[in-house]
């Protein structure tokens, strides 16, 4: 692949990686330490890129904070 190709790539991974974080810590803390300490969260995330007929689908547990 072309070092363009990775490098938007990469971009992309990073702004979804750093935006989905702040999205978790901001719901985490709106619903309260009470509201979250010692509870799993189901999370997924589907990745759907147009043009290329792709979905992917990446599921996994996120730990209350406490």
């Amino acid at each position: 692949m072309s070092e363009d190709f990775n490098m938007s790539m990469r971009k992309f991974l990073k702004k979804v990686g750093v935006t989905s974080q702040q999205t978790i810590e901001d719901a985490m803390r709106a619903a309260g330490t009470g509201a979250t300490a010692g509870k799993k969260f189901e999370a997924s995330v589907v990745l759907t890129i147009k043009g290329l007929d792709l979905e992917h689908v990446v599921t996994g547990t996120i730990n209350g904070a406490d």
